[in-house]
């Protein structure tokens, strides 16, 4: 295997290992390529769940539930169905993601409009996001297997940091919609207490307030007793 592609399944596996993950694969061109490079990395079985290699249709309908309509429509090799793969394989798999590859490794492109060398590689999430990316590589049949197998790798290093910015991101907006939130309430309260004291201050009974130090009339009552004769 070419140290390149050892060395990108690698990073991906380091990612996985970091963050506690685990991963599932559908592939159709590459034969289980893929599955063997990730899997020729030791301890293995502590991230990688389960992998299919659907070579034909029938079988990416059967094992995946790629929508049929779908796949007649677009055609096996394209972004609609490698995501339908990833999702397919996440979900049977209960994997935290899914790599999918379908393409046309070649040497004929038996029929597609596609020419060989065209490869899309789905990522899908158990959070909810997926997506597919295109290539076109050229080669013999074992160049472009193994080109796409690299490309895969790299595809789901960049997807994954890319989810990983937006996650952060998010959480920053967060953080920072709730510091806006409470600068507003403590501008607010502020506010409240600015006009409370204006109103005190504002009182007409203010000027006429009693205390025991004002000088006036003097309160109380004078009594006469008498022997209780009228």
């Amino acid at each position: 295997m070419d140290e390149t592609i050892q060395a990108a399944a690698a990073r991906l596996v380091r990612r996985l290992k970091e963050g506690n993950h685990t991963l599932t694969l559908a592939e159709s061109c590459t034969g289980g390529l893929l599955a063997s490079t990730l899997t020729d990395i030791a301890g293995a079985s502590s991230w990688f769940k389960k992998s299919w290699v659907t070579y034909a249709n029938e079988a990416k309908v059967n094992e995946l539930g790629v929508d049929p309509e779908e796949l007649a429509s677009k055609g096996a090799v394209s972004a609609q169905v490698a995501i339908m793969m990833a999702k397919g394989a996440l979900k049977r798999a209960e994997a935290n993601f899914a790599i999918s590859v379908t393409g046309i490794a070649g040497p004929t492109n038996e029929g597609s409009k596609k020419p060989v060398g065209t490869v899309y590689v789905g990522i899908a999430s158990h959070t909810g996001w997926a997506n597919a990316i295109r290539t076109q590589i050229g080669g013999t049949r074992a160049e472009n297997k193994a080109g796409f197998v690299y490309f895969a790798l790299l595809t789901a290093m960049q997807c994954w940091d890319d989810a990983m910015r937006r996650r952060k991101q998010d959480e920053q907006d967060l953080l920072d919609a709730a510091a806006e939130a409470l600068r507003i309430e403590e501008e607010r309260e502020a506010e409240r207490v600015r006009r409370d004291q204006e109103a005190r201050e504002q009182a007409p009974w203010q000027d006429e307030a009693w205390s025991e130090e004002s000088e006036g009339e003097e309160i109380g009552l004078e009594v006469e007793w008498t022997d209780g004769e009228e």
